[in-house]
């Protein structure tokens, strides 16, 4: 297993390779086209490029010593590693005063990001472990489709041919499995504290108790959510601008499918608890008003009521469009737990524990458990995407909203979770 593993790192490294060129001479031969022939800005294209080529090579270094650590923060790291090496690039172009060509290195980093984001996500659904487990009450093995697990119970029991060691590291482990584990360490091999192991696999964080998050407090790094809100607002009036003439189409198209008014609203519960009216376009008949509260709430598989339009809308998610009002209004973010309908919400909080504590960031039109699970109404299913937002609030931070974004562009390209 091993011996595959290093076969398919040596494979990633040409595919990486490839893309470190591709992201640094695309953008320098487009701009090559169009520059005029003057020695001071052939020398900074050039120099762009070399930067390009630098920084591609520099964060192919950092990613691969950490990409075996398996599930999404050995995909997210790209995110973070590649904007840091990047950042690096521009402070040493403007503290130098060297001459460079902007849009050629943000060309480059934005081809850089996505192409090594796609190969480290292609490679991680691929990539099969063999992990050995030191089993006991608080490390046991759990359901992952690309980890094999070899349980073991005594320290002089021989592990061979694994590619990780995961164990409760803050368990009163005896002094025999602390020396088994050092040495298992100190030969190279990886040993992953399985509560972390868990979370990075799954996405998820089975929060029992709330003294279990992250920051040393209750509350997410609320300078980050300054930032984001001023990004929300900025990215959310451009966009209302640029799609204002294909919204003003699709509320004609949805008057002209079926009876009723072109936009759906909703009172849905909103950051800290307040509620709110969420803006969407109708994907569905009418409801009648004499019906359950509760269940014409619910979206099911198949719905009957969707509408032909409201099908299509659903799926390319074009139906949120509405939303970028109830940013523009401070009601919701661009990323964030999804808002749940105030009569689902008042039922869920009644059957999960510490469901609140969702509402403690702002609703997103899109989140972390809808391009993991996708939409789900029973309670069961509810508890899991609670651990997905569980998970997002616990690690807040511009880097899992970009992965949130990216992997929102491919959902809606998939259609995967829409009803």
């Amino acid at each position: 297993m091993r011996f595959q593993n290093i076969q398919s790192r040596r494979h990633s490294l040409k595919y990486q390779m490839l893309i470190i060129l591709l992201s640094a001479v695309v953008p320098y031969a487009i701009r090559l086209l169009f520059i005029s022939q003057d020695q001071p800005s052939l020398n900074g294209l050039h120099l762009t490029l070399a930067a390009g080529l630098l920084g591609g090579v520099l964060s192919v270094f950092a990613i691969r010593n950490i990409e075996q650590y398996p599930g999404v923060e050995s995909v997210s790291s790209v995110l973070s590693l590649t904007s840091l090496i990047y950042c690096g690039l521009v402070v040493v172009f403007l503290i130098g005063r060297i001459d460079y060509v902007r849009g050629v290195l943000i060309g480059n980093y934005l081809l850089c990001v996505g192409l090594l984001f796609a190969e480290q996500f292609s490679g991680s659904q691929r990539r099969q472990l063999r992990i050995a487990i030191v089993e006991s009450k608080s490390a046991k093995p759990f359901q992952a489709p690309n980890i094999e697990w070899i349980i073991v119970s005594d320290p002089d029991t021989l592990i061979e041919n694994i590619d990780a060691l995961t164990v409760d590291l803050r368990a009163d482990l005896p002094e025999a499995w602390e020396r088994r584990i050092t040495n298992i360490a100190l030969a190279g091999i990886p040993v992953y504290h399985i509560k972390h192991l868990r979370e990075s696999v799954t996405g998820m964080v089975e929060l029992e108790h709330l003294a279990e998050t992250s920051y040393g407090t209750l509350s997410p790094p609320y300078l980050y959510i300054l930032l984001k809100r001023a990004i929300d607002m900025i990215v959310a009036a451009i966009a209302l601008i640029l799609f204002c003439p294909v919204m003003l189409a699709v509320a004609l198209i949805v008057r002209l499918d079926s009876p009723g008014p072109a936009i759906f609203r909703q009172k849905r519960i909103g950051f800290r608890g307040h509620p709110f009216i969420v803006r969407k376009f109708r994907t569905m008949q009418v409801a009648q008003a004499d019906g359950d509260s509760r269940s014409a709430a619910m979206t099911r598989t198949d719905d009957v009521r969707i509408t032909r339009v409201g099908a299509f809308l659903r799926k390319s998610r074009l139906d949120e469009l509405p939303q970028l009002i109830n940013i523009l209004r401070g009601e919701m973010s661009l990323i964030g737990p999804r808002p749940e309908a105030a009569v689902l919400s008042a039922w869920y909080e009644d059957e999960i524990p510490l469901y609140r504590y969702r509402h403690i960031v702002m609703p997103g039109v899109t989140g972390w458990a809808q391009v993991n699970q996708g939409h789900v109404t029973n309670v069961e299913d509810v508890k899991a995407k609670l651990h997905y937002d569980f998970y997002y609030i616990k690690h807040l931070s511009p880097w899992i909203d970009m992965l949130i974004a990216l992997r929102t562009v491919l959902t809606m390209i998939s259609g995967h979770g829409a009803r």
